[in-house]
């Protein structure tokens, strides 16, 4: 059991990490699977299924493989939250029309029920647009804290 309210990662703030090179960053790694163990940071099971198409780097999908715990699967509580989500019309287009047609995941709702509903915070690379449905908006609408990576490493002063 966390501490403390997780952090709920976004795909492409995983996509963010991906960058940061085991081999050159070790330090931030054994920080960052020390708040992973602890449940500090999490994701969904969405986002899992998203990782699995866009992975550039070769070590990640052994990372994610050997964390499938922090892909959390929904909660009934996040359901009703996601229900909640979509029943404001503009907030439709979180699903994209490639992702209806050809079937693919779509992570953002899950991500924002799944720190609401545990009082968390949304980890997102997406920025606040006026009048768009991204996750900073949504987390605006309905009172849900968001940030980015940075912002993520500054909670606690992560320096290395």
């Amino acid at each position: 059991m966390p501490t403390r309210p997780p952090f709920v990662f976004d795909s492409n703030s995983w996509k963010v990490l991906e960058n940061f090179y085991p081999s050159r960053f070790p330090s931030f790694w054994e920080r960052f699977d020390g708040v992973v163990a602890s449940g500090e940071v999490v994701s969904v099971r969405e986002v899992h299924n998203e990782l699995d198409r866009l992975f550039r780097a070769d070590w990640l999908p052994d990372w994610v493989k050997h964390h499938r715990t922090a892909f959390l699967d929904p909660t009934p509580a996040e359901t009703l939250f996601v229900a909640q989500i979509f029943s404001v019309r503009h907030f439709q287009m979180l699903v994209g029309q490639e992702q209806l047609l050809k079937g693919q995941p779509v992570a953002d709702p899950f991500v924002i029920a799944c720190a609401h509903v545990r009082g968390g915070c949304v980890v997102t690379e997406e920025a606040l647009k006026p009048n768009a449905a991204k996750i900073p908006n949504v987390c605006e609408h309905f009172g849900v804290p968001w940030t980015n990576v940075e912002g993520f490493l500054d909670h606690d002063d992560w320096q290395f």
